[in-house]
């Protein structure tokens, strides 16, 4: 079995986060989302959610892409999250290209692209003008 993690707020939840999670499922058999806890984005992102950790694992855990939703909780637990979980590939938005090109000697590393007009930043700047 081919097991794919990736990482992120999912806040707001939109179809290029669904977009990401399916592209994402389709290197492997079995995807992990290691989902940020509210503590987490608050301490180390600076970001305030519109919805709870448990909501958005919630959300998350009812799509069908998704097998386990687990947290994150600090930057550094992916590589110990790779090890545990035995990923064999490692995907991010390509935001983040290279950033965590130190996993290869772990897993494979993929960036796949954004859905290039949505975003959870531009869905709340939207908002704040009505």
């Amino acid at each position: 079995m081919k097991r794919v993690i990736t990482y992120g707020t999912y806040d707001l939840l939109h179809y290029g986060h669904i977009n990401l999670l399916q592209r994402a499922k389709q290197y492997g058999d079995y995807l992990i989302v290691a989902l940020s806890t509210d503590e987490f984005n608050w301490n180390e992102k600076q970001k305030k959610c519109y919805f709870t950790y448990e909501e958005r694992k919630r959300l998350l855990e009812a799509i069908r892409y998704v097998d386990l939703v687990i947290p994150e909780e600090s930057w550094e637990q992916k590589k110990s999250d790779v090890k545990e979980y035995h990923i064999d590939t490692f995907v991010m938005g390509d935001d983040w290209e290279g950033k965590f090109d130190f996993l290869k000697e772990y897993c494979d590393v993929v960036y796949l692209p954004r859905t290039p007009e949505i975003s959870t930043t531009q869905i709340k700047k939207d908002l704040n003008k009505g």
